[in-house]
């Protein structure tokens, strides 16, 4: 039997932060992963550039059952703090639309910070291992392999979400606290694509809209896809939306159209209304949701009530999913650990004594961002302070 005070399960984001942190307290750390290849949703974050952090962090851009279990972390452990290691190996950065941080050259830069400072502290690695047991024997965890056994004082679970299969995600971390009687709120897919056959016509075109469920709202880019439609604001809006509800699309936030037809009305333009209304959108996207009769009639014969309508209908897009393209797509997974089962200071468990969650496989998500490696920061340098 391996014994060692830390074994931390995941060797992502947030389980590399906790490594490292506990090993400055000059404790023994084991990662275990059952993955050869660590810290792989950093190398893929940001497409590639790895999109770190955010300039405007705050507890409203994340996502929970409870809205206030993010605060203490995120104040203690901030993207300032993360910025401090950033620029102490001199990684180059750029500023982005909405504060969002990412690397000038590649993800792998910030990996290797993390690899170096693990190394730094002496953390042990175990890679494609398949934990079959997990068990507590009074005040140690014994973790068991097909061929190894391992013990610990503090078992910190660090496994991620349902998100991004491909790279091995799984149910392993609910799994964990469902054994100790921790209670997990359902998932579900965020950050994801939605299914819709209305726009498979537009696939390829990109308009800034305004995007809203209800009063929650963002406005970025939207994207058609032959699937359905996709972008950062519908990303952004998918981590709120259940079942049922509908999505109101405004495809021209800077104008009021109605205004702006009003004025070549009063210009006496007689131009037809597809070519006016091609001024302000695509044609392909006019074309497709606005009746081709109307589309060609000339500007000043079209009754008030149809351009009322035609405002509306631009104005208002309004859709209501049946699906998102699932975790296969989704960027994040929301729900997970129950956060009042936590100490929000810690990260450990109120049941189980020395046993922490940290990073996605909690109930906190973040908006699109860096917003979601921030909190996996935060969460395993919080975690790391006392494990």
């Amino acid at each position: 039997m391996k014994n060692f005070d830390v074994i931390i399960i995941g060797a992502g984001a947030s389980g590399l932060m906790c490594a490292i942190e506990s090993g400055k307290r000059e404790r023994a750390v084991l990662i275990i992963d059952h993955s050869k290849k660590i810290g792989q949703k950093i190398l893929i974050s940001g497409g590639g550039r790895c999109n770190f952090t955010n300039y405007e962090l705050s507890s409203k851009n994340y996502i929970s059952n409870n809205p206030h279990f993010c605060k203490s972390a995120i104040s203690r452990y901030n993207q300032w703090d993360f910025l401090d290691l950033v620029y102490k190996y001199n990684i180059e950065f750029e500023e982005r639309e909405h504060g969002r941080l990412f690397t000038l050259k590649s993800s792998k830069e910030i990996l290797d910070m993390l690899l170096k400072e693990s190394k730094d502290v002496n953390v042990e690695f175990e890679l494609e291992t398949e934990i079959i047991n997990i068990e507590k024997r009074g005040d140690i965890f014994i973790i068991s392999s097909k061929d190894k056994t391992y013990s610990s004082s503090s078992l910190v679970i660090a496994t991620g979400g349902l998100s991004i299969k491909k790279i091995g995600a799984s149910s392993f971390g609910y799994d964990i606290a469902e054994q100790f009687n921790i209670n997990v709120v359902e998932q579900k897919a965020g950050l994801v694509p939605f299914i819709t056959e209305r726009f498979s016509e537009l696939s390829g075109i990109a308009i800034e809209a305004n995007v809203s469920i209800g009063k929650v709202n963002f406005r970025e880019n939207i994207l058609f896809t032959h699937k359905g439609i996709s972008g950062p604001a519908i990303l952004q809006i998918s981590s709120y939306w259940k079942e049922g509800d509908s999505i109101i699309i405004n495809l021209l936030p800077d104008i009021n159209l109605l205004d702006e037809l009003n004025k070549h009305i009063k210009n006496n333009n007689k131009k037809q209304l597809s070519t006016i209304l091609s001024n302000y959108l695509p044609k392909r996207v006019v074309k497709v949701l606005l009746d081709e009769n109307l589309l060609m009639k000339n500007l000043n014969i079209v009754s008030k009530k149809k351009i009322n309508f035609i405002c509306d209908s631009l104005h208002r897009l309004k859709f209501t999913p049946l699906v998102t393209e699932g975790y296969q797509k989704a960027e994040v997974t929301l729900g997970g650990i129950d956060c009042n089962e936590l100490s929000s200071k810690t990260m450990e468990s109120k049941k189980v004594k020395n046993l922490f969650f940290i990073g996605e496989v909690l109930d906190v998500t973040g908006w699109l961002g860096g917003y979601n490696l921030q909190w996996a920061w935060s969460s395993g340098w919080s975690a790391g302070q006392i494990c």
